[in-house]
């Protein structure tokens, strides 16, 4: 069995890649979950970091990867829901199922794992006097909203309302708190137009690139008293 482990969600590309190389370690275990394969699940399974295909997308995806923690960790430091999906509204999929899907994923799926998972982060605590951490993910669009994307913005403002009532549900055992990112990193196929546009957004004008949320994520796992919180990271771009 596997002693005081982090689960990452969403852990094979971008932010939550960076997660699982800048937390695993051999007191520290990293348990990952990814939907695509890719070359950087195989480095990190050469890395020692466990990672588990899952599919959030139904109850009965995070059903069996919920039983998989069940029957191979015994504690829990960490569960960091960094699992996500952007799905604009399209003319191509009723609002009904766009709506479906982005609360399937950011909301359903964390509020399961939360609750299925809650007594082997109480375990951690119990090991350690320590208060295990739960992490969400949410978005800058939380506090703003979205014109193309509005099953996503409410999505992720129901993850972060998740964040006040676990927080009080499971204090002081469990720390339980929010990330907001709004532009960290660029993807490949960005254009040299969009990132001079992009930028101008923030007051700070740069993409910080994944490390901002690496050290959000640390700030939070090592605070022993930060909860029911959440860690903007938008370079002042409400003010800009």
């Amino acid at each position: 069995m596997i002693d005081n482990a982090i689960v990452i969600t969403g852990g094979g590309q971008r932010l939550g890649l960076a997660f699982a190389k800048a937390l695993h370690s051999k007191l520290t275990p990293v348990v990952i979950t990814y939907r695509a394969e890719r070359e950087s699940i195989t480095e990190l399974q050469n890395l020692g970091i466990i990672c588990i295909k899952a599919d959030f997308s139904t109850d009965e995806g995070v059903a069996n990867f919920n039983q998989f923690i069940q029957s191979n960790c015994s504690s829990l430091k960490a569960i960091i829901h960094n699992a996500s999906d952007w799905l604009a509204e399209s003319a191509a999929v009723s609002p009904s199922e766009t709506m479906q899907s982005m609360m399937q994923v950011h909301v359903q799926a964390p509020y399961q794992l939360n609750l299925f998972l809650q007594p082997l982060l109480e375990n951690y605590y119990l090991q350690t006097s320590n208060a295990a951490d739960i992490i969400h993910l949410t978005d800058f669009v939380v506090g703003k909203g979205s014109k193309k994307h509005i099953a996503y913005a409410a999505s992720k403002a129901a993850l972060a309302n998740l964040t006040l009532s676990f927080s009080a549900l499971l204090a002081p055992k469990v720390k339980v708190n929010s990330i907001a990112p709004s532009l960290l990193m660029f993807n490949e196929n960005d254009s040299d137009s969009y990132k001079q546009k992009t930028l101008k957004k923030s007051l700070m004008q740069i993409a910080p690139g994944e490390i901002e949320g690496v050290e959000a994520v640390q700030y939070l796992l090592n605070s022993r008293y930060i909860t029911g919180h959440t860690l903007h990271l938008n370079g002042g771009r409400h003010l800009a």
